[in-house]
């Protein structure tokens, strides 16, 4: 069944990468129609959201910020796809970066100093991979959940990969970075995601208590790789700025927690600044603090 559902799938996820930009975003405009005002996708949880995260916003803003994230979030699915069949020069045109952040960059490479990139489900985090790729000498490697029907799995490594960017498995990824050390790389790591409540460091991120992996800070401290903060912002429909910049210089030298709490806070200030860009349907306080 896994086999027959990707093979079904592959054809319109290839017809639909290979749609020009204004035909892609007049069928992003359908599907947020139907995932919005038909289905309701996830409405209860976007709201609830929104609602605890901006308690002083009035109920009409908390719903216009629900269209907009909808309109976000069908554009984002779409541009993602597009990533399977989108030119070198198209990508770069869209996806750019800051002169700071490509300064940094590059001064990294020069002094073959490896890093972290520490960064959330803001903008399109999939087109900054692969724009990066595009255009610095280091690799960089984003760690990934490997998903249960390998078709699918299959497709999304070879999208994600396609501009040379690698691919850690959650599971191995303290393994594979030892094991590239001797190589000048960068790696990845989506912090914003929602850990198990016994193993997480737990604090206040947009008005509510809630769990945060550690996983960035104790490797940033075996490794002693710097730890750069990123963030992608939309400048308009289709088109992405990457900025980035060092927080810690020195992870193993920082106060246990410091480096967790450092980069969480600057990922609520982005947020809070383009709210409609952030992963708001993902059921992120769905775990209560354990008390011990």
């Amino acid at each position: 069944m896994a086999a027959i559902g990707y093979y079904i799938a592959l054809p319109f996820l290839y017809l639909i990468s290979l749609l020009p930009f204004p035909l892609l975003y007049l069928l992003s405009d359908f599907f947020y129609l139907i995932i919005y005002k038909i289905i309701g996708y996830r409405k209860s949880v976007v709201l609830t959201n929104l609602r605890n995260s901006f308690p002083n916003k009035p109920e009409k803003e908390i719903q216009v910020l629900a269209k907009k994230y909808y309109r976000y979030l069908c554009d984002m699915t779409l541009e993602t796809f597009k990533v399977l069949t989108i030119s070198e020069k198209q990508m770069m045109k869209r996806c750019t970066f800051s002169k700071e952040s490509k300064q940094l960059f590059n001064k990294l490479a020069e002094e073959k100093q490896s890093a972290i990139l520490v960064m959330g489900h803001l903008g399109n985090w999939e087109w900054a991979g692969s724009a990066f790729s595009l255009q610095f000498k280091q690799r960089l490697y984003v760690i990934y959940h490997p998903l249960s029907n390998k078709y699918f799995d299959g497709l999304i490594y070879k999208m994600r990969t396609r501009f040379g960017t690698g691919l850690y498995p959650m599971q191995t990824v303290f393994k594979d970075m030892l094991r590239n050390r001797k190589e000048t790389n960068l790696t990845a790591f989506i912090a914003d995601q929602t850990p198990s409540p016994e193993n997480a460091h737990w604090m206040t991120f947009l008005n509510q208590d809630t769990p945060v992996f550690k996983g960035t800070e104790v490797i940033s401290k075996k490794l002693n790789y710097p730890i750069v903060y990123t963030t992608v912002k939309k400048l308009k429909r289709g088109y992405y700025e990457i900025s980035a910049e060092t927080i810690v210089a020195n992870p193993k030298n920082t106060e246990d927690g410091y480096i967790t709490e450092l980069h969480t806070k600057r990922l609520e200030k982005d947020i809070i600044q383009q709210p409609e860009s952030w992963i708001w349907s993902h059921r992120r306080w769905k775990h209560e603090r354990v008390v011990k």
